[in-house]
């Protein structure tokens, strides 16, 4: 079985908006080996219609080992405006619910999911996620979206399940969905 895997960098004040500027500093060499090896273990990348639009407006022209993992994930697009996908990118509309739990169903890699944004109130309402793998950046931004700002407090329930860090202050922490045992 599948499991989905949100990550996402987050900034000490809580911000997740925008961290192409404020959290690339922070993605050193262990960082970036560190998310190479969790692409490794997916099969798929799930993006919502925003955050889609964000990457294939960029991401596919960057190289490098990383970067040419990532490109090379099938993509699956949550969205019922999008009419057109591209990157290696399917679009999930309609009974995305349905269609995810199939998916997850399924033997084989995980699904990784990159920030956190309004689909993340329809997977945690669903029993969906199964871990959250948040990178807590050293660095104040001051403002923009925080953290878990679409979601409602009863939703935002979890265990602490690992913790590791990096040389340069960045902690990483893998929180699971109360009552959900993971591995992640």
């Amino acid at each position: 079985m599948r499991k989905l895997i949100v990550g996402s960098f987050v900034s000490l004040d809580g911000v997740i908006e925008s961290p192409m500027a404020w959290a690339s500093p922070f993605f050193s060499d262990e960082a970036v080996e560190d998310a190479y090896q969790k692409a490794g273990e997916a099969d798929y990348f799930l993006l919502g219609r925003k955050t889609y639009e964000m990457f294939a407006a960029r991401w596919p022209a960057l190289t490098g080992k990383y970067m040419d993992r990532m490109n090379g994930l099938k993509k699956l697009v949550v969205s019922n405006t999008l009419a057109d996908a591209r990157w290696n990118a399917s679009i999930l509309s309609g009974d995305i619910v349905g269609k995810l739990r199939e998916l997850k169903s399924q033997d084989g890699g995980n699904l990784l999911k990159y920030g956190i944004s309004e689909l993340d109130r329809t997977l945690l309402e669903n029993g969906l996620v199964d871990a959250y793998e948040l990178s807590i950046i050293p660095a104040r931004v001051g403002a923009g979206k925080r953290a878990f700002e679409d979601v409602p407090p009863e939703l935002v329930d979890f265990d602490l399940a690992g913790l590791r860090s990096f040389r340069n202050g960045v902690v990483v922490t893998t929180y699971v969905p109360k009552s959900r045992q993971c591995n992640a």
